[in-house]
């Protein structure tokens, strides 16, 4: 009967227990594997994941009264932060992708090519310059968005010409 005792505790506790593990150690050990290597994907999928770990204790901690009275609250979480956390799902990667990227790169937001007024024949007086900021652009971007800014410059150039150099955007973009 001693074990079965055990066993009963260790289940009731089991988020106890394994919160930790799966929301911090892991996630710890496996950001500091993700510095350490040049890959692009396994940073944002952890820095993706701290941003959203930080915005459910944030959500904690605003609704810790409502929460009280949720029984299910903690396995919830640790579902939660499984899918998050588990390369095989690669929860924050996705979450990261489809809600977090579209809400923050809006097109007009994007302007790489900041230019101080009356410094423009010093900033391009090189030909690498525009090289560099493309390269630049790409590297913190990826190529498929660099593409994508190519496609929608070239729309906007053509409806310009089409209407007699009248400005217009393109406000429905999507990704």
């Amino acid at each position: 009967m001693g074990s079965g005792s055990f066993l009963k505790v260790l289940a009731k506790n089991f988020d106890v227990l394994a919160g930790p593990l799966v929301t911090l150690l892991y996630p710890l050990y496996a950001s500091i594997r993700a510095i350490e290597t040049k890959s692009r994907a396994d940073d944002q999928q952890w820095l993706t994941y701290w941003v959203l770990y930080s915005m459910m204790t944030l959500f904690e901690l605003t609704f810790a009264k409502v929460i009280e009275c949720l029984p299910f609250w903690p396995y919830l979480k640790l579902a939660v932060t499984c899918w998050l956390v588990l390369p095989y799902f690669n929860g924050a990667a996705y979450v990261y992708e489809h809600y977090v990227r579209p809400t923050f790169l809006k097109p007009h937001t994007i302007n790489m090519w900041y230019i101080p007024k009356g410094k423009s024949k010093e900033i391009f007086s090189r030909p690498d310059d525009v090289l560099a900021a493309a390269e630049r652009y790409i590297m913190e971007n990826g190529s498929q968005d660099f593409e994508n800014l190519i496609r929608r410059t070239d729309r906007q150039s053509g409806s310009r010409r089409r209407s007699n150099n009248h400005v217009h955007f393109d406000n429905d973009y999507r990704y």
